[in-house]
Order: C-alpha cells, then structure tokens, then sequence
C-alpha cells in the first residue's frame, strides 16, 4: 500500500473497517473505522488511528491510556476495501475500553447453526 488512492473508501461512504491484530500471536484484538486521513495519520506515526463514527473526530489508539497499538504491517483484502493492521500493542496490553486484552472476549450462543455444524462434524 502506497497511498490511500490504493484502497477502496468509496464502499462505505468514506470508510474501511480496519481488523487489528496482535503481531505476535495472531489474536484478533479489536476493528475500528479509518478515512483516508486516519490511514495517513497511521502510516505517517506508526500507531493505530482511526476515525470516530460517534465523535467524528480522529484517534489514536492508547493516546490517553498508554495502551498503544505500533503497526508492524498493514495488508489489504483482494477488493482492496478493509484494511488487515498486525500491531505491536504497548503499555499494560489492555486493548478494550473494558479492560480485556481484545474487544472479542464474549461468546455468542450459536444455537441452531452449532448444532448443524456439530452434527455434520460427527458424521
């Protein structure tokens, strides 16, 4: 990735949703939004930025925590539309605004589509 002309914003009205994940041990820690001056602000520091749907404003990750996400290496997907960030996260390691190391800590009941993939996995 060159620039931002090299990604697709357009899809979302501006955005790309941006998967990050821990460099060292491939745990998916949280997905934020970036457009194009939060993919800039990103490339240009080294840390994650992304844009704030709520506040409509910028933000690095960790800025007021400590708990900052250093990109190791950045990868887009084949419609070039969704950013894949490997960082190094900084600090205490707390990624979620709840204190656990990724935002993707609560499990969902599958319910009827586990019980088809169960059934289909002792066949």
């Amino acid at each position: 990735m060159d620039t931002e002309t090299d990604l697709d914003f357009d899809k979302m009205g501006g955005m790309i949703p941006a998967v990050v994940q821990n460099a060292l041990d491939g745990t998916v820690l949280m997905v934020g939004f970036m457009n194009t001056e939060a993919f800039t602000r990103t490339l240009r520091q080294g840390y994650v930025t992304f844009f704030s749907r709520t506040r409509n404003q910028l933000w690095t990750k960790g800025e007021s925590s400590g708990n900052r996400l250093r990109v190791v290496s950045a990868h887009t997907d084949c419609d070039r539309d969704t950013l894949l960030v490997k960082v190094q996260v900084e600090g205490a390691g707390v990624v979620c605004h709840r204190g656990t190391r990724s935002c993707f800590s609560e499990s969902l009941a599958l319910g009827a589509a586990n019980e088809a993939v169960t059934s289909q996995e002792v066949q």
